[in-house]
């Protein structure tokens, strides 16, 4: 059972933006921490953003400033707004949810920024 999907992945240009969506299926989604994170071709996954279920947030020194997580709980929605997109910040972005040791993964959303 598919428990989180993503979307809004994109090509865009170096200094664009893009909003990345991911919904949340059958869990209690209000009692979890949703994070996202990305991974690069032949680079380690690198942790994004995190906002925690009372909406605490916390980001990777590589996109503070640029990247802001939110999530919707009456909508069961998390959302990451990417500013000043750099080339950089090319890679599989994906969302997880975790709550006690449990945790659920998407399939990931493809984000391309171009020079």
């Amino acid at each position: 059972q598919v428990q989180v999907v993503e979307s809004g992945g994109d090509l865009v240009q170096s200094g664009g933006s893009l909003r990345l969506s991911c919904a949340a299926g059958t869990f209690t989604f209000s009692e979890y921490a949703m994070s996202w994170s990305r991974q690069a071709p032949g680079k380690e996954r690198e942790l994004v953003a995190v906002i925690t279920s009372a909406g605490g947030t916390n980001y990777a020194d590589s996109v503070k400033g640029r990247f802001v997580i939110s999530r919707d709980n009456t909508k069961r929605m998390v959302f990451l707004q990417m500013n000043s997109l750099k080339p950089e910040d090319t890679a599989m972005y994906y969302c997880h949810a975790e709550r006690r040791g449990r945790k659920y993964w998407g399939q990931g959303t493809q984000v391309t920024v171009s020079s």
